[in-house]
């Protein structure tokens, strides 16, 4: 489907704003990138410290099929702008025991690492397996629809109880495995698109969850790479990015968008606006002038939004060969830490840690002989959590490197070269997320599809959303398959 002749204006330059960017153009709208940072990424985004190179974003690509579709759309191919370097195993889970659980692409040597650690777990895990390749499809299929009205949510209906769609990922889990730790290893990936396992709906975690049938990859470079290669290509197809100025208004006329504005003055004309910040932020601030964004406003402020994230960047001396990529440090509970993060909004004196070790795959991230880490630690957000984060970053910081010292690098604090952390607070900050929140909306099941933003707006018929806080949810998975919905309604828009 072709729009030739139209012109059209993205938001922000996440995964999402640039998968948008590129199927627009590609169909032959011309179309233009607005990013307030001084280069393309939204939440993405990288820094260069002292010779290493840390990516503040996602840290693996889980389908780099739905990646390659984008440069495929014209004849191209990702490989002239993107290097993909598998990564293995996909993750190594730690508990304080000294329990491991190796992830991998291969099934069979997960079922070893399921025989190894509770053999009676095999046939449930088999059966485990079952369901969730059933699910997943119909999962798959319900991502790929754009949610607009109550209609499209009532035909849902009927595969969301088939599937059992209000029961969590955790409680699927636990029906067919026995062992806590394999139950934990089982369902917290839902914590990497902002849901609570034991609350998320195991059809809305596997819609978003990495497969790993398919390997988890690794672009050389870091992922800004990946980021760089999709504003390269959009712009070899003849877009246009704006960077370092970011849109501070979105105009209307009657229920119609008619331009967009940034801070340095500029103000363009166009027949479709896509947004790609924060859906807030989106009507709250740059509908700010328009009754539906005040209304839309105060809707979205009313949702439960999942944690935010505290993120420590370190660079130190040495390699760490037996460190994988990915490495998740269980601590000493999980029910009771996730209620305290979710529900009670504390800060907890445990925690889980997700450590990636990028340089273990592709030491060009750190000066030769040392190595780039980071450590994230979901936190409760800034609605429930009320802390000042300036006060408590440095205290979190040394709490969670004494925690990765003691558990994997005893002489941490004797190698590091640099470091700095992220918080909540910047998150909302410099990147617009409401209360700081890492992912928008919880992925709780009324919160999703018809119950997310949709991917376009019900008044204002020429304003779109794509990214984490639409349809189908958080995670490059996620925001790719959103893109590809948002690109569909409004080339059929603008088409007709």
């Amino acid at each position: 489907m072709t729009a030739e002749g139209k012109r059209a204006c993205v938001v922000g330059s996440g995964f999402g704003g640039l998968a948008l960017a590129i199927r627009l153009q590609a169909a032959g709208v011309a179309t233009t990138v607005i990013e307030g940072r001084d280069r393309p990424g939204g939440r993405a985004y990288h820094l260069r410290e002292d010779g290493f190179t840390f990516d503040a974003g996602p840290t693996a690509i889980a389908d780099p099929a739905g990646l390659r579709e984008l440069w495929e759309l014209t004849g191209h191919d990702l490989a002239l702008d993107v290097e993909l370097m598998p990564v293995s195993p996909v993750c190594r889970l730690s508990w304080p025991d000294g329990t491991t659980f190796d992830f991998s692409a291969d099934e069979r040597a997960v079922r070893n690492e399921i025989a190894r650690i509770s053999p009676r777990d095999v046939a449930g895990y088999d059966a485990l397996l079952g369901y969730s390749a059933i699910v997943r499809e119909e999962a798959t299929r319900l991502a790929g629809m754009p949610f607009l009205d109550r209609k499209s949510m009532a035909k849902a209906t009927p595969a969301l109880a088939k599937h059992q769609a209000w029961r969590s990922l955790y409680s699927h889990v636990a029906r067919h495995v026995r062992h806590e730790k394999l139950r934990e290893a089982l369902s917290f990936h839902t914590l990497a698109i902002g849901g609570n396992p034991l609350t998320t709906s195991a059809l809305q975690a596997l819609a978003c969850a990495p497969a790993r049938d398919g390997g988890v990859w690794w672009a050389r470079g870091g992922m800004n790479r990946l980021v760089a290669g999709m504003a390269r290509h959009f712009e070899r197809l003849g877009g246009s990015v704006r960077l370092n100025d970011p849109a501070v208004r979105i105009h209307t006329i009657g229920n119609r968008v008619s331009e967009v504005e940034t801070r340095g003055g500029w103000r363009e004309r166009f027949d479709a606006v896509a947004s790609n910040a924060d859906p807030v932020h989106t009507y709250r601030d740059l509908l700010a002038s328009s009754h539906r964004g005040r209304q839309m406003a105060r809707r979205l402020a009313k949702q439960r939004y999942s944690p935010g994230v505290f993120v420590v960047h370190f660079g130190i001396e040495g390699s760490w060969p037996g460190i994988p990529h990915h490495t998740v440090l269980f601590g000493p509970r999980f029910h009771g830490l996730l209620e305290d993060i979710y529900d009670r909004g504390v800060l907890p004196a445990d925690s889980l840690i997700y450590l990636h070790h990028p340089t273990v795959t592709d030491p060009s991230l750190a000066p030769e002989g040392m190595s780039t880490f980071h450590a994230l630690v979901p936190v409760a957000n800034m609605g429930k959590l009320t802390i000042d984060w300036q006060q408590i970053a440095p205290l979190l910081e040394k709490r969670i490197l004494d925690e990765v010292g003691r558990r994997l690098i005893p002489d941490i604090h004797d190698r590091i070269v640099t470091k700095f952390s992220c918080s909540p607070r910047d998150m909302a900050l410099e990147q617009n997320a409401h209360l700081g929140s890492a992912y928008g909306p919880e992925p709780l099941l009324t919160q999703s599809a018809f119950f997310r933003a949709h991917n376009r707006d019900d008044v204002i018929g020429n304003l779109y959303l794509v990214g984490a806080g639409t349809h189908p949810g958080a995670g490059v998975p996620g925001v790719v398959a959103g893109a590809r919905i948002t690109a569909g309604l409004m080339l059929e828009d603008l088409a007709g």
